[in-house]
C-alpha cells in the first residue's frame, strides 16, 4: 500500500517543474528577438505564448528529452543570427558533435519522414551555427532511435525568415494568426480558444476543421 497520497499529482508537478527549467529561454517581451521554436510550430500558439500565456500540460519525462541534452556539458549554447530590420533570430540545438548539429525528439512511434517543424528547426540551426550537416534523432519510450540527416538549405531558411517577419508583424499589430491545424492541436493548452470548450479526439478535430463527415 502506498497510503492516501496522490502520487500522480506529485509526478505531474515534478514534470512541470523540470519542464520549466528545460524550456527554451525566450525573451517574450522583445518582439525584435524571435526564437526559431516560435515560428516552426503553430504561430497562433506562439502568439498566445507572448500575449496571453497559459502553461502547457506536460505528462511525460520523455517529452523533456531535448532540453536534457542541452543542459549536459556537451550540449550546445544558444546562438543568434541577425536578420534585416533589426530582427534577431535565436536558436539552440541540443548538441553539436564533429561539426554536426543534432536535435533530439521523443515520439510514441517513429515517423516515416521527419516532421516538418523539426526539419525547419534543424535547418535554421545550421544557418545560425554556420554548419553544413545536421541530424534529427527520434527516440521512443523504450529507447529505440531513428535518425534523419539534413544538409543546409537556403530556400528553406528563406521560408523560415518569411515566417519570422510575418510573426513579428502580427504580434506588433495584435492580430491573431490563423490556425495551423496539426496533430498537436488536441493537446495544446490553447485548444479551447481555437475550437471550442470541449476537447475532442483527433477524428472530431479533423471534421471540425474541414467541415466534413468521415465514415
Amino acid at each position: 500500500m502506498m497510503g492516501d497520497r496522490d502520487f500522480r499529482t506529485v509526478i505531474k508537478n515534478a514534470i512541470e517543474s523540470v519542464g520549466k527549467e528545460l524550456d527554451y529561454k525566450i525573451d517574450l517581451e522583445n518582439v525584435n528577438k524571435i526564437h526559431v521554436n516560435e515560428v516552426t510550430k503553430c504561430m497562433r500558439r506562439s502568439y498566445y505564448d507572448r500575449t496571453a500565456p497559459a502553461e502547457p500540460e506536460r505528462t511525460r519525462f520523455s517529452d523533456l528529452l531535448g532540453g536534457m541534452f542541452r543542459k549536459l556539458d556537451y550540449g550546445s549554447i544558444p546562438a543568434t543570427y541577425d536578420l534585416k530590420n533589426g530582427i534577431s533570430l535565436e536558436a539552440q540545438s541540443d548538441m553539436i558533435a564533429d561539426d554536426v548539429v543534432m536535435i533530439f525528439r521523443s515520439v510514441s512511434e517513429f515517423p516515416e519522414d521527419p516532421f516538418a517543424k523539426d526539419i525547419l528547426y534543424l535547418n535554421a540551426c545550421l544557418w545560425i551555427y554556420n554548419k553544413v550537416d545536421g541530424i534529427i534523432v527520434y527516440i521512443d519510450g523504450v529507447g529505440n532511435e531513428a535518425s534523419f540527416a539534413l544538409t543546409k538549405d537556403k530556400k528553406m531558411f528563406e521560408e523560415l525568415v518569411r515566417r519570422v517577419q510575418t510573426f513579428r508583424t502580427l504580434v506588433n499589430e495584435k492580430k491573431v494568426p490563423q490556425v495551423e491545424p496539426s496533430t498537436e492541436c488536441s493537446t495544446c493548452q490553447y485548444y479551447e480558444r481555437c475550437f471550442g470548450k470541449k476537447k475532442r479526439n483527433e477524428r472530431d478535430l479533423v471534421q471540425q476543421i474541414l467541415g466534413k463527415d468521415f465514415k
